[in-house]
């Protein structure tokens, strides 16, 4: 049983800015259902096959106003209307998260309600808890774990209640993301890399080659060493074939997305043996994948767990986790002052 207790009879609306990479994004909740959800994405990045720190707060700041008027407008609410504004504090890219945490006491200040600082990651494992207008509402139970995978995370989750979280697996360097992102930067893909791996991977042998998978204890995490594998992989066959990376993209793609998920999946499936829990979600950007969830949904069959996979608008980056993890956070009166800052480092 929760220790947040609703109020009720009471109208909880919240407003969530989300900035902490190149994604500006506003969203309105009221109590747990989400009324409106405002992305805004950065192309210009594109070129450099990764984000420019420089230019995606440049974009934040563009972006930020017409962002939050059009979710304030989609929800069909007032500014009068909003019980308190919450903002990622961090982790993430500084100057972007300045624009959001300034964006945010500014709001708060103006309108003189209670400002409220989230963490990302905390966001992403909440957003299994968004509630949409009309539809089966089916949150997942606690105790649960969460794998938390994402371009910059790698995580294990256990999860006692809304705000009661605990880490208990993690990449030691590299996240699963990363590892997806780069490996297809060098096979000249276009960023971000981890839906191209996927869309390729589905048209490919992905037991055609094999790449190292770490030892690393416990139930932590490590990438790197797949990534450099994969590096050297390459360049030995490159000598050999010059055309060998077109010629064997797509088994290319789904050996790397098995290997992925197969280093992923061992270490869940430990916590979930160790724990005794089997009430499982998996959170984060590549928790997009499809392979990922696949294999998830088999082993949900084969270990009898009850697997909760959120919508993937859920699973980027997006300011409705951070409005949901805001409205948990004003249940429990988590308020912050105007001296809060942005912090790019850290943990959950």
């Amino acid at each position: 049983m929760s220790s947040i207790k609703t109020e009720k009879n009471k109208e909880i609306i919240i407003l969530g800015i989300e900035s902490s990479c190149d994604d500006t994004s506003a969203a309105i909740i009221k109590n747990r259902t989400i009324l409106s959800n405002v992305v805004a994405g950065q192309k210009v990045h594109e070129e450099y096959g990764g984000v420019v720190p420089e230019l995606a707060s440049r974009a934040h700041q563009q972006n930020i106003i017409p962002v939050v008027d059009l979710a304030i407008k989609r929800a069909g609410i007032l500014k009068k209307d909003i019980s308190a504004v919450a903002f990622t504090r961090g982790p993430g890219l500084l100057g972007s998260l300045l624009v959001g945490t300034s964006f945010a006491k500014g709001f708060s200040l103006a309108s003189g309600i209670p400002l409220i600082e989230v963490n990302h990651l905390q966001g992403h494992v909440l957003a299994l808890f968004i509630n949409e207008k009309d539809k089966e509402y089916n949150p997942p139970q606690f105790p649960f774990l969460c794998l938390l995978v994402s371009g910059g995370n790698s995580q294990i989750i256990l999860v006692r209640d809304y705000l009661d979280m605990e880490v208990i697996g993690q990449t030691i360097d590299d996240a699963a993301g990363e590892a997806f992102d780069k490996c297809a930067k060098v096979m000249g893909l276009p960023y971000p890399g981890g839906p191209h791996v996927d869309r390729l991977a589905k048209l490919g042998n992905p037991d055609r080659f094999e790449f190292s998978k770490p030892r690393i204890p416990n139930l932590d995490y490590s990438f790197s060493g797949l990534k450099t594998n994969f590096l050297y992989f390459l360049r030995d066959n490159l000598k050999e074939e010059p055309d060998f990376i077109e010629k064997n993209q797509e088994d290319l793609c789904a050996s790397l997305q098995k290997t992925i998920i197969d280093i992923l999946l061992a270490k869940l499936k430990k916590a979930a043996k160790q724990t005794g829990i089997k009430e499982i979600t998996v959170a984060g950007g590549v928790s997009a994948n499809s392979g990922l969830r696949n294999a998830l949904q088999k082993s949900a069959k084969k270990y009898h767990w009850n697997l909760q996979i959120p919508k993937f608008e859920y699973t980027m980056d997006n300011a409705a986790m951070i409005a949901i993890t805001g409205y948990f956070k004003f249940l429990n009166k988590e308020f912050v002052g105007q001296n809060v800052v942005p912090f790019a480092r850290t943990q959950l």
